[in-house]
């Protein structure tokens, strides 16, 4: 039997540590929580792209574990890389930039 992969799992989803941040209001933060922030979008947001890129790969092998070990090494690589693109940096700047 194969595991299909085409629905979304509701637990991941409500356990992400990015959706907390979703109705903040960024004028009030001080400097270094408004960084956390926008480091912890640029690592949700290399982990998305990780998934999409590395979906239909066999870098774990093949089976039902390959998807959790897959998702594992995505969100290594994610948390491991943020403030590294860039995205984090634009974020940060356009924010302090509209709250002053």
């Amino acid at each position: 039997m194969e595991l299909n992969t085409n629905f979304v799992d509701v637990n991941t989803i409500k356990s992400n540590p990015v959706k907390s941040y979703e109705n903040i209001n960024t004028s009030s933060l001080e400097d270094d929580q408004l960084r956390k922030v926008t480091d912890d979008f640029e690592a949700f947001f290399l982990q998305q792209l990780l998934d999409i890129s590395l979906k239909d790969t066999n870098l774990a092998g093949e089976g039902s574990g390959s998807d959790i070990v897959k998702g594992m090494y995505t969100e290594a690589i994610s948390s491991q890389s943020t403030g590294t693109v860039g995205i984090s940096d634009l974020l940060y700047n356009f924010l302090t930039e509209r709250n002053k």
